[in-house]
């Protein structure tokens, strides 16, 4: 890779790393993996991704969502 597209290929994962979009992406995913991690303790085992991301999603994401607007707004 020469330094050119080196130096292009840094210069957008600063730019993905800075935007709003991809730190909410990054939270909302450390919440749902968060959550995977207490329901597979209670359940004994691991409860696989997408179930928590299912079971995340119905139960928690609307109230999580606003938490994190009131946050930011204050």
């Amino acid at each position: 890779m020469s330094n050119v597209a080196k130096a292009s290929s840094s210069s957008a994962n600063d730019l993905l790393k800075n935007s709003t979009l991809y730190r909410e992406f990054q939270a909302e995913r450390e919440e749902i993996l968060r959550h995977k991690w207490i329901e597979s303790e209670k359940a004994g085992h691991d409860i696989g991704f997408e179930r928590a991301l299912t079971d995340w999603i119905i139960k928690h994401r609307a109230q999580w969502r606003k938490s994190r607007q009131a946050a930011a707004g204050t």
